[in-house]
């Protein structure tokens, strides 16, 4: 445990609290009053409701169009199944900047809604909801239909020969089973639409602004700290009471009915109810997922002279976006590959020792660390990058110049990842085959390698492909510590998004796809790697 209590207690606790002790210090003394006084204010309370009823609409509406597809993958069969599995996880590996960018190519000025009915839903909250919608229906279909798929159904046949209705027979039996497993569903969704920001900046405009835009608002705009400071620590006490439920809840999941193999449950729809459903589930991913990114990448083709390449060749040039850049927008993507790569490394080392760790038996302590682990999903990004900024200056880590500052914020978010996906793993190799390799000579080390390395093997490369595609897609903390000559893919679309021109739109299109591109791949690599249902995402 101790590299990973050293790695997050440098990069997470230490500029997370120098963040809240700048703004809430006069003089070396605490001034708490400034919590009462911020958290009256009017204009922060509204923040405050809007951050929480979106979040809980979000959540609300994610569920009713997710859950339908969560039954339609777990128990049915149909070709082409593992294809749209794969193509509906994309919007999640997706940067929040890339699925505010789609949806603002489809409902936003010059959308294929606006071209076709004159309708614009940008600047809405409808826009937000439809955009958390695409970026978490995977949660729901792989959180909910990975246990759906592995219940027994002869346990709810048998509650129908004795008599119970279809819907009797399902709500008795197949609910209880599944309301960890919803309930799981539903915190996750609920704390990334709690702590959006990429999404909500680019789609709410001015006039809505969740707690994670309000402290870039206030940090980077107004240099408000005190008010800052006190945002992330309420975004902070949010964040530890939805996991400390959320961590129920996977032990709940964990003790469900007894579980089969997932292929002796599907089977080919029969009926027209349920070839209806099956048709209702492809119609809702062709219009929620696949429209808003066939828009993205059809926008960016459609240049001032008819289709062509010509935002891609404008990318090649730094002139090319006006003063927008210090080098051409290109050279952003080698950048995200080579910062990925790099904080994927730090996020296995670090996600792999934490997560060998936690399989030992350990008290409170230890489970304590396993939420500590998961913060870093919830708490302010912004804060973890200006935290980076104002306490990383100085020797023995004066990393602000150091190309090494951007890995280290992305590996932040990469290392839950790594832990949720290798842990359930660890903990299924039977301790006495360690206790055999032992017995026989070998040391730790050596019994780790030639016992617990080949089964886990594969858990890794999931692990690596997650922990890749979040960290390229990093945006809260990267947009304040990457440098104007290193600009990441994520924060180069920010960029030219707040540029006005019809050139900085195209490229904006054009770097999104491109990041979507690599996204998808990357998740389609997975799903070949993947073939037993391991981890929890």
């Amino acid at each position: 445990m101790a590299v990973p209590v050293a790695f997050f207690a440098v990069f997470f606790a230490y500029p997370v609290s120098a963040i809240v002790g700048r703004g809430l210090k006069t003089d070396g003394v605490w001034q708490f009053g400034r919590i009462g006084e911020v958290l009256t204010r009017p204009d922060i309370l509204d923040v405050l409701w809007f951050t929480t009823w979106q979040a809980l609409a979000s959540t609300a509406l994610t569920l009713l169009i997710a859950l339908p597809g969560a039954y339609v993958f777990a128990r049915f069969d149909f070709p082409g199944k593992q294809v749209l599995r794969a193509v509906v996880t994309v919007p999640f590996v997706l940067p929040t900047v890339v699925v505010g960018t789609a949806f603002l190519a489809l409902l936003g000025r010059g959308g294929l809604l606006d071209e076709l009915w004159g309708l614009r839903l940008d600047t809405t909250v409808w826009a937000i909801l439809l955009a958390h919608v695409f970026f978490n229906y995977a949660v729901v279909v792989r959180t909910v239909g990975g246990l759906w798929s592995q219940l027994d159904p002869r346990q709810e046949e048998a509650a129908r020969v004795l008599g119970a209705g279809r819907f009797a027979a399902w709500r008795r039996v197949t609910l209880p089973a599944l309301a960890p497993a919803v309930a799981a569903a539903a915190l996750m969704v609920f704390l990334f639409t709690f702590t959006s920001f990429g999404v909500v900046q680019i789609l709410g405009g001015p006039a809505y602004s969740t707690l994670e835009v309000e402290v870039y608002r206030q940090t980077a705009q107004l240099l408000d700290l005190p008010t800052a400071a006190v945002l992330t620590m309420v975004q902070f006490v949010a964040v530890g009471a939805i996991l400390a439920v959320h961590a129920v809840t996977v032990r709940r999941r964990e003790r469900a009915l007894k579980l089969v193999d997932p292929a002796q449950t599907s089977r080919r729809p029969h009926g027209p109810g349920q070839w209806a459903l099956l048709g209702g589930v492809l119609l809702t991913a062709l219009l929620l997922i696949l429209l808003p990114l066939g828009v993205l990448v059809q926008r960016s083709f459609d240049g001032p002279g008819g289709y062509g390449f010509g935002y891609y060749e404008a990318l090649q040039s730094a002139g090319g976006s006006g003063s927008t850049f210090l080098v051409p927008p290109l050279e952003a993507v080698g950048n995200s590959l080579r910062y990925a790569f790099v904080a994927t490394l730090i996020a296995l080392v670090v996600g792999g020792l934490a997560a060998a760790a936690l399989t030992r038996r350990a008290g409170r302590l230890v489970r304590g660390f396993d939420a500590l682990l998961m913060l870093p999903l919830g708490v302010s990004a912004v804060t973890v990058g200006f935290g980076f900024l104002i306490t990383l200056d100085k020797p023995p880590l004066d990393l602000r110049t150091s190309w090494i500052l951007v890995p280290l914020a992305q590996a932040l978010v990469g290392v839950p990842f790594v832990v949720r996906t290798m842990l359930p793993v660890l903990r299924a190799v039977d301790e006495r085959l360690r206790e055999a390799a032992a017995v026989l000579g070998a040391s730790p080390l050596r019994a780790w390698r030639e016992v617990d390395l080949p089964l886990v093997r594969r858990a890794v490369l999931v692990a690596a492909g997650f922990a890749f595609a979040v960290s390229l897609g990093e945006f809260g903390a990267t947009v304040f510590i990457a440098r104007p000559d290193n600009p990441t893919l994520p924060v180069a679309v920010a960029r030219l998004l707040g540029r006005s021109g019809e050139l900085n739109y195209g490229q904006a299109m054009a770097l999104s796809t491109i990041l979507m591109l690599v996204c998808a791949v990357s998740l389609l690599l997975l799903e070949r790697i993947r073939t037993d249902r391991s981890g929890e995402f």
